[in-house]
């Protein structure tokens, strides 16, 4: 079973970039995040001619939005607001057949706006609060369950280019990597990216449009795949596909991949 994640920065613009990505690495299944349209609307001809018929989409017009996109069959699970304004930034599927049994839960974490103070900036304390909902659910969680998406948090010292630099950067802040822990400590989660990439290693999942094409890999690891205990012991191989990044008016975010043995 092989699990893929992407924030694609709107399906419709890079459809045809899903599309070779699905060719080339033909996971079983796709979570993507912020796809950018409402649910009728989703561009379902290309995922069902390549055979992912099962799909799940949670959208809304021009912002946010997931869609998880499968070979296996799966049934609906859940739709979670931890937002708790309405946006689509949630949904999880029940897997069929081969992974008879597993949750997945594809998320997508607000970024949380440009200034880490919650008293000046609302949104980043709607981030904050988005993080508290999450690790509230995290322990009530009894089933083999995996969470991947856009986590829009690098929490490692070598998960950003320059820690130091970063401190005060949304993303990076003292407080965002706490809260992230206490989500990750909530259901024992294993960060499946450093399981397989040991810190330090470089295991960037995205880079600024400004900044990437100067060659400085000023990159951040915000994109993340995670599974409960039980379910990480049957993961075998875990890569990112940077090569993304690279195609023509790319994503910002390259996909996660994760391999399991079930």
């Amino acid at each position: 079973m092989k699990i893929a994640t992407w924030n694609i920065n709107s399906v419709r613009l890079r459809i045809d970039q899903v599309e070779r990505f699905l060719t080339e690495h033909a996971p079983d299944v796709l979570c993507l995040q912020e796809i950018k349209v409402a649910e009728h609307l989703f561009p379902h001809e290309m995922f069902e001619r390549l055979g992912y018929t099962h799909r799940a989409i949670h959208g809304q017009k021009g912002y946010h939005g997931v869609a998880t996109v499968s070979k296996v069959p799966f049934v609906e699970f859940s739709r979670h607001d931890w937002q708790d304004n309405g946006e689509a930034r949630h949904v999880g599927v029940e897997l069929q057949g081969a992974g008879k049994g597993m949750i997945l839960e594809n998320v997508y974490i607000p970024a949380g706006g440009d200034i880490a103070d919650r008293a000046v900036n609302p949104k980043f304390g709607q981030k904050l609060d988005f993080l508290e909902r999450m690790t509230r659910w995290s322990e009530k969680i009894d089933r083999p369950t995996m969470i991947v998406g856009d986590f829009n948090i690098a929490p490692l010292e070598c998960d950003v280019y320059d820690h130091k630099a970063l401190l005060k950067v949304v993303s990076h802040t003292p407080i965002e990597v706490e809260t992230l822990a206490r989500l990750q400590a909530a259901h024992e989660w294993v960060d499946l990216g450093r399981k397989f990439i040991p810190a330090p290693e470089r295991n960037y999942s995205w880079w600024s449009y400004r900044s990437y094409w100067r060659q400085k890999d000023q990159g951040r690891r915000l994109d993340h795949m995670w599974a409960s205990p039980d379910l990480a012991a049957q993961a075998t191989g875990h890569h990112f596909v940077e090569e993304t990044r690279r195609w023509e008016q790319p994503s910002d975010h390259i996909p996660l991949v994760t391999e399991f043995s079930l």
